[in-house]
């Protein structure tokens, strides 16, 4: 990833949800956002992505917190307590009702009334994000105000029929149509939740973010949170995105992955083992080397870091258990 101008100040963020314990894809994105930050003398913010209620709960954002400062990862900005809710979605609901008010004015809202089942056509990586596979009805039908009785919208974008690009620091340009490829998509739940391509738009404006790192399995959502930057005035940040740490099947890790979470994870590893295996998945390390996290600063590099997803098998692990 080339190197920002000088005279800018970097300001990166990891930006986790506190839905369960991290895991070991969580912890690739986290270091390798943490070492660029670091590497270009940046600032590090870390915000919690807490605003699903019925997912997230506090006594996973302290095990979050815990595990990261047990790796010895670090942070100059953001979430330190129940106290510090500056840097929790759920205590920004001001900031997202307002970007909202912004987007009304500017038309480029509706109210949909369709059910879950209606909108959701794919999976989505967060939630109150949907796809969909053909224009939205509600779009025309109701913004005259022609609301069914007893139902509670879901705000949505206008999505532009327009090409929407982005020079990703890892994997170069990637570009989408928003409306032929994106769709119109969530800002607001029914249910009064704000949605993720909304509030982490608006937070990274907020908060100076100009360097994000993260998986690329959101290189898609970096399109929509451009442009829903741009219409807020706000400037874009440059991204990066890294390789997913995936199964044997080919399958994204996830937090139902047990027997690769923190919880499992400290009780049979020390933190130099994790790092030494993360920085060995990113080609940073050979295998079987240990290391701490501020070893890795001087010598990274993107340059380093693989495209293509990493596969994550059980010999990998019995090495590491033997290191």
């Amino acid at each position: 990833m080339p190197s920002p101008a000088n005279n800018l100040q970097i300001r990166g963020r990891f930006a986790p949800s506190p839905s369960g314990r991290m895991h070991l894809g969580n912890l690739f994105a986290a270091l390798l956002a943490w070492l660029d930050v670091r590497k270009l003398n940046g600032t590090m913010i870390m915000r919690l992505e807490d605003l699903d209620p019925d997912r997230c709960h506090p006594e996973y954002a302290q095990l979050l917190i815990d595990d990261l400062h047990w790796l010895g990862l670090d942070w100059d900005e953001g979430w330190r307590g129940e106290k510090d809710s500056l840097y929790m979605q759920s205590k920004r609901g001001a900031l997202y009702e307002s970007a909202l008010r912004h987007l009304e004015q500017q038309e480029l809202i509706y109210p949909c009334y369709c059910s879950r089942g209606e909108r959701l056509a794919a999976s989505a990586p967060h939630p109150g994000e949907a796809r969909t596979a053909s224009p939205c009805p509600c779009r025309h039908q109701n913004r005259a105000g022609e609301a069914p009785a007893g139902r509670a919208p879901a705000l949505k974008i206008i999505a532009p029929e327009q090409l929407v690009s982005v020079e990703d620091g890892h994997y170069g340009t990637y570009a989408e149509n928003l409306a032929q490829e994106s769709g119109d998509f969530i800002v607001r739940r029914a249910d009064g939740v704000y949605a993720y391509q909304l509030a982490v738009s608006v937070d990274d404006a907020d908060m100076g973010i100009n360097r994000v790192v993260r998986a690329r399995d959101l290189l898609p959502s970096a399109l929509r949170q451009k442009w829903l930057i741009e219409n807020l005035g706000a400037a874009v940040p440059a991204y990066c995105h890294v390789p997913l740490l995936v199964a044997q099947d080919g399958r994204k890790l996830s937090k139902r992955d047990g027997d690769l979470s923190m919880e499992v994870l400290r009780q049979r590893f020390k933190p130099q083992q994790i790092i030494g295996l993360l920085a060995h998945l990113a080609g940073l390390l050979p295998e079987g080397e240990q290391a701490s996290a501020q070893e890795l600063i001087s010598s990274f590099s993107w340059q380093q870091v693989p495209k293509e997803d990493v596969v994550i098998n059980q010999g990998l692990l019995i090495q590491l258990n033997r290191t």
